[in-house]
């Protein structure tokens, strides 16, 4: 079993799934040909396929292996697509093994993950179309960009869906909160002048970088007042900062790109758009705020069902924070209850060498067995 686990992982490798948004360094982008693959493969495993474009040509793939008759379901939901392989430092596609790690982009987010839980559903096909909760297995697109998979098919199927199992790499720990995000950008406008005359303009960035100071110290001041006993405070990163065009310009445009992780409480609170937008009205700050995209925090109750019958599947198994954020957090903001869950450590995502160790798939494919096989006992209601 193992031998024919990796080999079918390095083929998901070799399939480049690649996010077309923000720099993907190939040609090969999107979910199609990877979603494609699996139509087929889960089809000879007696699963009902559908696939449903959320972009064009970038579909979201839902296999069921019972009927729609009434009974809860669970789902089973890595995400197809990756992250660029711009600067990556070993073939991106080559699916090579050695020193006991599989290679390439895509092995630990989430190609890793999504391999173990196919391959539990494919050791354990006999039997899923009469358990008490039906298992689904659903590939959402775009989670490395805008999540437009699991919005859309939480808003499509909400109702029908007792809980999500989220596949990322958490190193087999049950991750049930995550913090949120806001992605936004900051403008600031001046007037270009020559260099030698700067008295003449209204220098932009210098307008953008005394802001963003004021807003470090400010924002981040109050950010500090919203904490977690797990997930500790919220934080803002200026990750972006552009403006001008020559040094002997005085320079009449500039932008930053922000990232502000949200805990549960800034969400109770308003989240951070409200709070940024406060901060830049008190302080009279001279920016304008674009392209804000807020990604909700998740904090699924320990006590759960299917939460508890995770966490009875392995001794190794315990519960789990986690400063990103996933499509699990729009998955349960949509009303679907989710963990995030699967093999491989966070720090191998992105990287330019990424790997997932062979042995970690294997316990991963393992524990996904043993926990569709639990489900023949049916969980109980919260």
């Amino acid at each position: 079993m193992a031998a024919d686990l990796i080999s079918f992982l390095q083929h998901l490798v070799r399939i480049p799934s690649v996010n077309p948004d923000n720099l993907p360094g190939t040609r090969h982008v999107g979910e199609a040909e990877l979603a494609g693959f699996l139509e087929g493969w889960l089809e000879s495993l007696g699963a009902e396929v559908e696939m449903e474009d959320i972009l064009p040509g970038r579909p979201n793939l839902i296999a069921r292996f019972a009927p729609r008759d009434g009974r809860p379901r669970i789902l089973l939901g890595p995400h197809l697509d990756t992250v660029g392989v711009e600067g990556m430092t070993i073939d991106p596609f080559a699916g090579e093994i050695r020193d006991g790690k599989l290679w390439g982009r895509g092995a630990t987010d989430t190609k890793g993950p999504m391999a173990a839980m196919l391959w539990a559903l494919r050791e354990n096909r006999g039997i899923l179309a009469n358990l008490p909760v039906a298992l689904d297995f659903v590939a959402f697109m775009g989670e490395e960009s805008g999540q437009w998979g699991s919005k859309e098919f939480v808003r499509r199927y909400s109702p029908e869906y007792r809980f999500g199992i989220v596949g990322e790499p958490t190193s087999m720990q049950v991750v049930n909160t995550t913090k949120g995000s806001l992605w936004a950008t900051l403008r600031t406008t001046g007037r270009a002048a020559h260099s030698s005359q700067p008295e003449r303009g209204e220098n932009a960035i210098l307008k953008l970088t005394r802001a963003l100071d004021l807003l470090d110290h400010h924002l981040g001041r109050a950010l500090a007042g919203f904490g977690h006993p797990v997930l500790g405070r919220a934080t803002m990163n200026v990750g972006v900062i552009r403006g001008g065009s020559r040094p002997n310009i005085v320079p009449d445009a500039a932008e930053a790109e922000i990232d502000i992780r949200i805990t549960p409480d800034l969400a109770a609170a308003g989240g951070a758009r409200a709070l940024v937008l406060e901060m830049l009205e008190f302080h009279a700050l001279p920016v304008s705020l674009h392209s804000c995209h807020e990604n909700p925090p998740m904090e699924t109750a320990e006590n759960h069902p299917v939460v508890r019958k995770l966490l009875e599947v392995s001794a190794e198994t315990g519960l789990a924070g986690a400063p990103w954020f996933s499509d699990a957090a729009h998955l349960a903001a949509g009303g679907i209850p989710s963990v995030c869950l699967g093999p491989g450590s966070i720090n191998q995502a992105h990287t330019v060498d990424e790997f997932i160790e062979v042995a970690e798939v294997e316990r991963g494919a393992a524990f996904f067995s043993d926990f569709v096989r639990s489900m023949a006992e049916r969980v109980a209601s919260p």
